[in-house]
């Protein structure tokens, strides 16, 4: 890892390459999902909201997810277009929290993506109406069976509604687990996307 200088502007010192350092020893050993995040929004009311997501892709722009723009958290992020997410990687006994302002991916994206899934998946995009009240199990299989008949060949259209967002991170801190509770909290933080970072250790 990188050395260290706190509360000093360093560009060569993001935090991108340490993430992807971590995410790819996750990957080695992590039994499931090394790539599930924790993610947080707030409701019209300011009552929080979390729930666990897959991370789809990253880069130096920031972390992206996919959902449907109709459910809780998709209203959540479209009202406050902002969001905090969690990697926990309990095999390595670390932690990367995410803060930071959220930006809808390109149509090309969400496209590219979408099409990659597997068909019964993209099939389920249209039959569920996710997050609104079920009245049995058998309501949403008849829905999968009436999208499967409507696109019984070829190409499943991605619905408007299913989209990605990105975390333009301003905050991440790096956790690493120390023994008698004196863990390791390193923050990256910038004022706006785009610029350098300051970094600084934290007390546990």
């Amino acid at each position: 890892m990188q050395e260290l200088t706190e509360g000093k502007k360093a560009p060569e010192m993001e935090p991108f390459s340490r993430f992807g350092e971590l995410l790819a020893e996750a990957a080695k050993k992590e039994v499931n999902d090394p790539t599930a995040m924790a993610l947080s929004t707030v409701d019209a009311g300011g009552m929080p909201d979390i729930r666990m997501v897959l991370m789809k892709e990253w880069d130096r722009r920031g972390f992206v997810f996919y959902t449907n723009r109709n459910s809780a958290k998709g209203r959540e992020l479209d009202a406050s277009w902002k969001a905090a997410a969690n990697f926990h990687w309990k095999s390595l006994r670390r932690q990367v929290r995410i803060r930071g302002p959220v930006e809808e991916v390109t149509t090309a994206e969400s496209d590219a993506y979408y099409a990659s899934r597997p068909r019964d998946s993209r099939i389920g995009a249209w039959a569920s109406q996710q997050s609104e009240a079920m009245e049995d199990r058998f309501s949403l299989e008849k829905a999968v069976a009436r999208v499967a008949l409507k696109y019984p060949v070829g190409e499943v259209p991605r619905p408007p509604h299913w989209i990605g967002y990105r975390i333009l991170p301003l905050q991440i801190e790096f956790w690493t687990d120390k023994p008698f509770r004196l863990h390791e909290r390193i923050v990256y933080r910038r004022e706006t996307p785009g610029e350098e970072w300051t970094v600084d250790r934290l007390y546990p």
